[in-house]
């Protein structure tokens, strides 16, 4: 076996390693260790990423000792190894931006244990990438979910306990449904590996045996990792998690959590069921109205915000809805622009959260609309980065929100009429409200206004968060513009993916 494929594995005990270690180390030591391994994690996935691209195959990797259908395993294609390169630069490029806040926002004592969550949080995403065993994913799952609690936490400024304790509350609904599909569906089939799960489910429905639980099967994991992922109305959680979270900290929860849990839900529906099981059960028309409905309910609870941190989060919730649309459709084309979503997501809503609390530190740490005008002349890194980001999530041509529209509404075409219709009627409302709220607070970022309303920040002195924000720029304008190659992956890995 070439030397590369034990890098998935090489990867997630990285992480794990850099968190326990973190946890002894001061917190200078242990953002440099999370930063040597973010970045070897960062080149481990891009070069397995073209060693499977040669090589044309995914490949299992066993864990321990034991054999399938005992052991465990991990599974790689080039999805897999993609998603991981990219949550990996998305994180490297969040913590950048956000470092002078993790210094003001974090206690000096702390400082540490905030790296342990982080490295804790990426070991989990990349868990629930490669794993192929379902329990494992559950376990990851809340892994996941104590590293993101403990990363609304640790700021203690505004209401973080009260968002912590609602986030907590919501997760753990989630993951009680998602544990209660996996014990039922462990009971019908007597495995736990993912590939040995497809099989046996494949033989009871050749038999018409046991219809009824795997369809309780079907809807328990969707709705579980439905409300994890803060589908509409599953919500409530979302916008105080996010706004008063720290800077990285709002960044990475919003672009990374929710995908892990997404990417996880469609490895559910292709390695464990089968997509044409999942068609057949209906469970799709279900989330794809939630996922329309999201659309347009997240933004209209985003226009009638004042606050930027909170218009941005309710943003997320109708860039959700977006994603289950996508998968809602039911065809392959439908999987492969909610993919892309993913990534054009992370890499706006990232550029979003932090330019905006850049323009919040140049109006005196106000949030609200009124004491952002002309910020973005105080700010003008974060004004010009903000704007880039308002345009790619309205949809404008050369960034990556208008590809993902793009790719929405062709595969719309390939669906039954019904969902047609009514995803390009979404797709045209949700765009019109995404430019009325995000357009709208950048007319107030460049109103000019006569006194001073915060100190002019220049780029000089903010050279790191300035590094952040061109970053995310760059990665939004090739995702615009040379979006073909990184569709060609996605589709090439998702053939591999079942």
């Amino acid at each position: 076996m070439e030397f590369v494929r034990n890098f998935p594995f090489f990867c997630i005990i990285l992480s794990m390693f850099s968190g326990v270690v973190s946890s002894v180390l001061s917190g200078k030591n242990a953002k440099r260790l999370t930063f040597f391994s973010l970045t070897a994690i960062l080149v481990m996935s891009f070069a397995l990423l073209s060693h499977l691209m040669a090589a044309g195959e995914s490949y299992t990797y066993m864990m321990g000792h034991f054999p399938a259908p005992w052991g465990n395993e991990i599974r790689a294609g080039v999805l897999e190894a993609f998603m991981a390169g990219f949550f990996s630069l998305i994180m490297i490029l969040s913590l950048i931006g956000g470092l002078n806040h993790i210094r003001e926002d974090v206690e000096e004592t702390k400082v540490n244990l905030y790296f342990v969550l982080i490295d804790l949080l990426l070991s989990s995403l990349l868990a629930l990438i490669y794993t192929n065993d379902l329990f494992t994913a559950y376990v990851f799952v809340e892994i996941n979910t104590i590293a993101a609690c403990g990363l609304i936490m640790i700021h203690t400024k505004g209401r973080t306990l009260l968002a912590a304790v609602r986030y907590m509350i919501f997760a753990l609904l989630g993951s009680g449904l998602f544990l209660l599909g996996i014990s039922t569906l462990y009971d019908l089939t007597g495995h736990l590996l993912m590939e040995n799960m497809k099989e046996s489910v494949a033989v009871l429905i050749s038999k018409g045996e046991y219809g009824v639980p795997l369809l309780i099967v079907i809807s328990f994991m969707s709705i579980g990792l439905a409300i994890k992922c803060a589908l509409y109305p599953f919500h409530a959680w979302l916008p105080d998690a996010y706004g008063y979270s720290t800077a990285s900290s709002s960044a990475i929860l919003s672009s990374l959590v929710s995908k892990g849990y997404i990417f996880l839900l469609i490895k559910v529906f292709y390695r464990v069921i089968g997509f044409e099981i999942i068609a057949e059960s209906k469970i799709l028309n279900i989330l794809f109205l939630f996922g329309v409905a999201g659309m347009i309910m997240g933004s209209i609870s985003a226009m009638k915000e004042n606050d930027i941190r909170r218009m941005i989060a309710f943003s997320s919730v109708a860039q959700i809805g977006y994603i289950f649309m996508g998968i809602g459709l039911g065809t392959e084309a439908g999987i492969i622009a909610s993919l892309f979503h993913i990534l054009s997501h992370a890499a706006t809503k990232s550029l979003l959260f932090i330019a905006g609390v850049g323009l919040t530190d140049a109006s005196g740490k106000k949030k609200d609309f009124a004491s952002l005008r002309g910020a973005g002349y105080r700010n003008k890194v974060a004004g010009v980065a903000f704007t880039i980001g308002s345009l790619s999530m309205v949809g404008m041509p050369m960034f990556s929100g208008f590809i993902s529209k793009f790719l929405f509404s062709t595969a719309s075409l390939s669906a039954v009429p019904a969902k047609t219709l009514l995803t390009l009627i979404s797709l045209a409302v949700s765009t019109i409200l995404n430019a009325v709220y995000f357009l709208r607070l950048t007319i107030f970022l460049y109103t000019p206004v006569e006194g001073n309303h915060g100190a002019k920040m220049e780029w000089k002195t903010q050279k790191k968060f300035s590094l952040a924000l061109g970053c995310f720029v760059a990665v939004n304008l090739v995702l615009g513009l040379f979006s073909q190659p990184i569709v060609n992956i996605i589709e090439t890995g998702l053939k591999m993916f079942g």
